[in-house]
Protein backbone atom coordinates (compact mmCIF):
# COMPACT_ATOMS: atom_id res chain seq x y z
CA UNK A 1 0.00 0.00 0.00
CA UNK A 2 1.37 3.81 -0.93
CA UNK A 3 0.02 6.45 1.12
CA UNK A 4 0.17 9.79 -0.67
CA UNK A 5 1.46 12.28 1.83
CA UNK A 6 1.04 15.12 -1.04
CA UNK A 7 -2.47 14.89 -1.04
CA UNK A 8 -3.41 14.14 2.58
CA UNK A 9 -4.71 16.90 4.44
CA UNK A 10 -2.75 17.42 7.88
CA UNK A 11 -5.56 15.96 9.93
CA UNK A 12 -5.32 12.77 8.26
CA UNK A 13 -1.82 11.76 9.48
CA UNK A 14 -1.57 13.93 12.43
CA UNK A 15 -1.19 12.03 15.83
CA UNK A 16 -4.10 11.35 17.82
CA UNK A 17 -3.99 10.14 21.22
CA UNK A 18 -6.09 6.87 22.16
CA UNK A 19 -7.32 8.39 25.21
CA UNK A 20 -6.70 10.55 27.84
CA UNK A 21 -6.22 10.55 31.92
CA UNK A 22 -8.05 12.79 34.27
CA UNK A 23 -6.42 13.14 37.57
CA UNK A 24 -5.09 15.40 40.18
CA UNK A 25 -1.81 16.58 39.38
CA UNK A 26 1.00 14.80 41.44
CA UNK A 27 4.03 15.24 39.28
CA UNK A 28 6.10 18.30 38.35
CA UNK A 29 5.47 18.16 34.84
CA UNK A 30 1.67 18.15 35.18
CA UNK A 31 1.77 21.26 37.45
CA UNK A 32 4.29 22.89 35.07
CA UNK A 33 2.33 21.87 32.22
CA UNK A 34 -1.31 22.96 33.60
CA UNK A 35 0.38 26.40 34.39
CA UNK A 36 1.61 26.82 30.98
CA UNK A 37 -2.22 25.51 29.47
CA UNK A 38 -3.71 28.11 31.59
CA UNK A 39 -1.19 30.57 30.67
CA UNK A 40 -1.65 30.29 27.24
CA UNK A 41 -5.36 29.99 27.06
CA UNK A 42 -5.93 32.67 29.08
CA UNK A 43 -3.03 35.50 28.86
CA UNK A 44 -1.82 34.47 24.96
CA UNK A 45 -5.60 33.71 23.60
CA UNK A 46 -7.90 35.04 25.50
CA UNK A 47 -6.17 37.98 26.76
CA UNK A 48 -8.18 38.36 30.46
CA UNK A 49 -4.57 38.94 32.41
CA UNK A 50 -1.65 41.03 30.92
CA UNK A 51 1.09 38.48 32.09
CA UNK A 52 -0.27 35.60 33.99
CA UNK A 53 -3.12 34.18 35.73
CA UNK A 54 -1.75 32.99 38.75
CA UNK A 55 -3.12 34.54 42.39
CA UNK A 56 -3.17 33.13 46.20
CA UNK A 57 -5.39 30.36 45.22
CA UNK A 58 -3.12 28.35 43.14
CA UNK A 59 -1.02 27.74 46.76
CA UNK A 60 -4.45 26.05 47.71
CA UNK A 61 -6.00 24.34 45.00
CA UNK A 62 -6.20 20.72 44.09
CA UNK A 63 -5.04 20.95 40.81
CA UNK A 64 -6.63 18.51 38.21
CA UNK A 65 -5.47 17.92 35.01
CA UNK A 66 -6.31 15.83 31.57
CA UNK A 67 -3.12 14.32 30.05
CA UNK A 68 -3.19 12.98 26.18
CA UNK A 69 -1.00 9.77 25.87
CA UNK A 70 0.91 7.88 23.71
CA UNK A 71 1.83 4.23 23.64
CA UNK A 72 -0.22 4.03 26.59
CA UNK A 73 2.16 6.72 28.98
CA UNK A 74 0.87 10.32 29.64
CA UNK A 75 2.21 12.55 27.08
CA UNK A 76 1.27 16.33 27.92
CA UNK A 77 -1.35 18.15 29.82
CA UNK A 78 -4.18 19.04 27.16
CA UNK A 79 -6.61 20.23 30.01
CA UNK A 80 -6.87 21.48 33.42
CA UNK A 81 -9.16 22.99 36.34
CA UNK A 82 -8.38 23.81 39.70
CA UNK A 83 -10.93 23.32 43.09
CA UNK A 84 -10.46 24.58 46.32
CA UNK A 85 -12.28 25.17 49.78
CA UNK A 86 -13.18 28.93 50.44
CA UNK A 87 -14.59 27.83 53.94
CA UNK A 88 -15.62 24.60 55.40
CA UNK A 89 -18.19 23.09 52.99
CA UNK A 90 -18.25 25.62 50.43
CA UNK A 91 -15.64 24.76 47.45
CA UNK A 92 -14.82 26.43 44.14
CA UNK A 93 -14.07 25.37 40.55
CA UNK A 94 -12.15 27.95 38.67
CA UNK A 95 -9.36 28.03 35.63
CA UNK A 96 -10.74 25.51 33.56
CA UNK A 97 -8.66 25.15 30.51
CA UNK A 98 -8.75 22.78 27.46
CA UNK A 99 -5.42 23.28 25.14
CA UNK A 100 -6.90 25.13 21.54
CA UNK A 101 -5.29 21.60 19.65
CA UNK A 102 -7.70 19.33 21.61
CA UNK A 103 -10.99 21.07 22.13
CA UNK A 104 -12.96 19.09 19.37
CA UNK A 105 -12.07 15.87 21.43
CA UNK A 106 -15.12 14.56 22.85
CA UNK A 107 -15.99 15.23 26.40
CA UNK A 108 -12.30 16.46 27.65
CA UNK A 109 -13.71 19.58 29.53
CA UNK A 110 -16.84 17.41 30.80
CA UNK A 111 -14.65 15.14 32.32
CA UNK A 112 -12.35 17.56 33.74
CA UNK A 113 -15.62 19.20 35.27
CA UNK A 114 -17.00 15.76 36.56
CA UNK A 115 -14.11 15.38 38.45
CA UNK A 116 -13.90 18.59 40.31
CA UNK A 117 -17.47 18.23 41.57
CA UNK A 118 -16.92 14.88 42.29
CA UNK A 119 -13.53 15.21 44.02
CA UNK A 120 -14.76 18.14 46.29
CA UNK A 121 -18.07 16.14 47.06
CA UNK A 122 -15.92 13.43 48.05
CA UNK A 123 -13.85 16.01 50.48
CA UNK A 124 -17.12 17.24 52.06
CA UNK A 125 -18.61 19.63 49.73
CA UNK A 126 -22.10 21.05 50.52
CA UNK A 127 -21.89 23.76 47.92
CA UNK A 128 -20.41 23.95 44.82
CA UNK A 129 -19.62 27.07 42.53
CA UNK A 130 -18.04 28.38 39.72
CA UNK A 131 -17.23 31.40 37.73
CA UNK A 132 -18.07 30.33 34.13
CA UNK A 133 -17.49 32.86 31.06
CA UNK A 134 -20.84 33.00 29.17
CA UNK A 135 -20.24 31.35 26.04
CA UNK A 136 -19.90 27.91 28.25
CA UNK A 137 -23.04 28.34 30.36
CA UNK A 138 -24.74 25.75 28.04
CA UNK A 139 -22.45 23.08 28.47
CA UNK A 140 -22.90 23.39 32.68
CA UNK A 141 -26.43 23.35 32.28
CA UNK A 142 -26.68 20.00 30.44
CA UNK A 143 -24.37 19.03 33.14
CA UNK A 144 -26.79 20.22 36.24
CA UNK A 145 -25.67 22.98 36.95
CA UNK A 146 -27.91 26.22 37.42
CA UNK A 147 -27.44 29.84 36.61
CA UNK A 148 -27.33 32.19 40.09
CA UNK A 149 -26.42 35.63 38.63
CA UNK A 150 -24.35 37.19 36.16
CA UNK A 151 -20.91 38.75 37.08
CA UNK A 152 -18.08 40.63 35.36
CA UNK A 153 -14.66 39.49 36.02
CA UNK A 154 -11.36 40.75 34.58
CA UNK A 155 -13.59 42.70 32.42
CA UNK A 156 -15.08 39.68 31.01
CA UNK A 157 -19.00 38.20 31.15
CA UNK A 158 -19.41 35.37 33.44
CA UNK A 159 -22.54 34.10 35.05
CA UNK A 160 -21.81 32.39 38.77
CA UNK A 161 -23.31 29.06 38.59
CA UNK A 162 -24.37 26.52 41.20
CA UNK A 163 -24.04 22.32 40.37
CA UNK A 164 -26.08 19.82 41.64
CA UNK A 165 -23.83 18.16 43.97
CA UNK A 166 -26.53 14.76 44.22
CA UNK A 167 -25.59 14.47 40.08
CA UNK A 168 -22.07 13.77 41.06
CA UNK A 169 -20.60 10.55 42.94
CA UNK A 170 -17.70 11.26 45.86
CA UNK A 171 -14.36 10.79 44.28
CA UNK A 172 -12.15 9.72 46.85
CA UNK A 173 -8.91 9.51 45.18
CA UNK A 174 -8.70 12.06 42.52
CA UNK A 175 -4.98 11.17 42.02
CA UNK A 176 -6.07 7.81 40.64
CA UNK A 177 -8.64 9.35 38.19
CA UNK A 178 -9.62 7.67 35.37
CA UNK A 179 -9.17 6.52 31.77
CA UNK A 180 -10.97 8.56 29.02
CA UNK A 181 -10.10 6.40 25.45
CA UNK A 182 -11.64 8.34 22.74
CA UNK A 183 -14.90 8.21 21.06
CA UNK A 184 -13.72 7.42 17.09
CA UNK A 185 -16.49 8.92 14.67
CA UNK A 186 -17.97 5.91 12.72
Amino acid sequence: MIIDLVSMREDDYQFRSPGYYIRAASQPFEARGAAALRHRVFVEEQKIFAEHDRDEIDLIATHLVALSTYAGEADQIVGTVRIHEEEPGLWWGSRLAVDRDFRHVHRLGTELIRLAVSTANGRGADTFLAHVQMQNVPLFERMHWRVLEEADLHGVPHARMQVDLSRYPACANPEEGWFRPVRRAA
